[in-house]
């Protein structure tokens, strides 16, 4: 099979140059390495109150200093210390912080500065493969996961930690090497993963279609700020190629990459687990967190903003204040020190709508949505594949971050979409306001002239003008279709909250290219959208009830 077409092949550049300035818009851009401030304590030699812990830095009540810490097989991981300042005679929950994706060890300082002044010791390090550290990117391998172990047992040795107290929490990279170390470490006891993934696959090539600027993004990012394995290359390789001759080998790779594998293990340990998501999180849709959420059994808590990916607690990394690393100070609090704080009273799903209001609450992710509207496409369309109709998702890292602080999300003109290019269903307008809460579903049967292609559903919030805003987005991908023979197609859309206004209508766009992903459409590929009468095609739409307001 051919590969695919790469639309707009500058944007894998445009994406990684977009991430670098939303990370220096939100202060996670790459700075400058401080020079160790003492030497580190061998690994190897047990902590003793009678010796105090020291540094050369002290801050309000809080000690700190960078050390070196070996990890699997000796690779060394650069990491900063945070801890009480006193006489090291009692011990302190301890929470591991791996940094996200090529982010320096001084990632986490504010927040270390604020836990360590709250009673913990606090160690975040720089994953291996990036910055200082040694080694080599594995992408959350085992050797990534035997670090986190190695990293607490340093603490345990060297700092005043308590291992009866123990958690993990992270950004990003960070999250997805906590989740999984959890499932793999007992003596994690909660974790704080904040804009990770659960399903890796899921998340990068959700209906077998490769999210070409999230990958070439991360990708980049890598070979700028660290040392990729060889593995890592040849998979990256294979995977932005669209070359699916090893798709069976990447999703392989990939599932022992993904926290999902291992929720038996999680809920095995009883690991109390808090998940941060945004939205519009361009690198991990919120919907694998979603759907890892429901499979937790033990105490959990799941928070959706509004956003992109990393940017809802961004501004917390800078010590400015921020709902979701405080949500994390709570859940720590809760289950590592035995806080009383209401956090295990509150309802466990707190949502906050894309288009702003309160905070809404509900007792598990299934009861989001108080019930389902469904929306008939009774028309049949035919598009011409290959050509990009103007509806499209945006651009990683920078559109949905221009959405949570400006209110803009992408945008398209509905009556001027071409209709040889795009597929369109509008509903009439709504006389009250829609609640949308949870996943759209589209169920469809399409008709290709091809074995292969691509197919990227929209979902707009249309106003009197026809200006649509876009409200969620699924990319599809098929191969070895019968050409001229109609398949069932059933897509989840990206979860969302969001509120229709009243007097507005909803429009399903659906058309064959968007910069985001890449397109398997052969060269004057056609693709027919058809509602048989045995399996009409419709929009599943979820609703919000009344009454879900924390």
């Amino acid at each position: 099979m051919a590969n695919p077409r790469i639309p707009l092949r500058t944007c894998t550049l445009g994406a990684v140059s977009a991430a670098l300035v939303a990370g220096v818009c939100l202060g996670a851009a790459p700075a400058a390495q401080a020079a160790p401030l003492a030497p580190p304590a061998p690994a190897t030699a047990p902590y003793s109150s009678a010796t105090p812990y020291t540094t050369a830095g002290a801050t309000a009540g809080v000690t700190e200093r960078f050390v070196d810490i070996a990890g699997e097989g000796g690779t060394v991981l650069k990491a900063h210390v945070a801890v009480p300042a006193g006489d090291g005679s009692r011990r302190h929950p301890v929470i591991v912080l791996p940094t996200s994706w090529g982010m320096p060890r001084i990632e986490y300082v504010a927040q270390a500065k604020r836990l360590a002044a709250d009673g913990y010791v606090v160690v975040g390090y720089n994953a291996r493969g990036f910055w200082e550290s040694g080694g080599t990117i594995e992408v959350a391998g085992p050797s990534d996961i035997a670090d986190a172990s190695k990293v607490i047992d340093w603490a345990l040795a060297n700092t005043p930690a308590d291992p009866e107290r123990i958690g993990m929490a992270g950004v990003s990279y960070g999250a997805g090497i906590s989740l999984i170390a959890s499932a793999f470490d007992p003596r994690v006891k909660a974790v704080a993963a904040l804009s990770g993934w659960a399903d890796l696959v899921g998340s990068i090539y959700s209906g077998r279609t490769q999210h070409l600027q999230a990958a070439g993004m991360l990708s980049g990012l890598g070979k700028v700020t660290g040392r990729p394995s060889e593995e890592f290359r040849t998979v990256m390789d294979a995977f932005l190629s669209g070359d699916v001759s090893h798709e069976k080998e990447l999703v392989a790779w990939g599932k022992k990459r993904s926290p999902a594998t291992y929720v038996d293990r999680i809920n095995a340990h009883g690991t109390a687990v808090m998940l941060g998501n945004a939205w519009g999180d361009s690198v991990f849709p919120p919907n694998s967190y979603a759907d890892f959420y429901e499979k937790l059994t033990g105490p959990k808590r799941l928070e959706l903003r509004p956003g992109d990916h990393a940017t809802a607690e961004g501004l917390g990394l800078l010590g400015l204040p921020n709902d979701t690393w405080t949500s994390a100070h709570r859940w720590f609090d809760r289950h590592l020190r035995g806080r009383d704080n209401g956090v295990d009273r509150e309802r466990p799903v707190q949502l906050m709508p894309r288009t702003g209001g309160s905070y809404e609450g509900y007792p598990s992710w299934a009861a989001v949505p108080a019930e389902t509207r469904g929306i008939p496409l009774r028309e049949e369309r035919t598009i011409r594949a290959n050509h990009d109709s103007g509806a499209n998702g945006g651009t990683v890292m920078l559109s949905n971050t221009l959405e949570q602080f400006l209110r803009i999300p992408p945008l398209a003109s509905i009556p001027l979409l071409p209709r040889a290019y795009a597929a369109v269903w509008q509903t009439e307008r709504y006389e009250q306001a829609q609640s949308i809460r949870g996943t759209v579903k589209l169920h469809t049967t399409v008709t290709p002239t091809a074995s292969s292609g691509t197919a990227v559903a929209y979902l707009y919030d249309v106003g009197a003008l026809g200006v649509g805003k876009l409200i969620t987005t699924a990319p599809l991908t098929f191969h070895d279709a019968t050409p001229g023979r109609p398949f069932p197609v059933d897509l989840d859309l990206y979860s969302t909250a969001y509120d229709v206004p009243a007097g507005h209508r909803l429009a399903l766009v659906v058309d064959t290219v968007d910069p985001l992903y890449a397109e398997h459409n052969p060269d004057g590929a056609r693709l027919t959208f058809s509602s048989p009468a045995h399996d009409p095609s419709r929009l599943d739409v979820p609703l919000r009830g009344a009454g879900s307001r924390s």
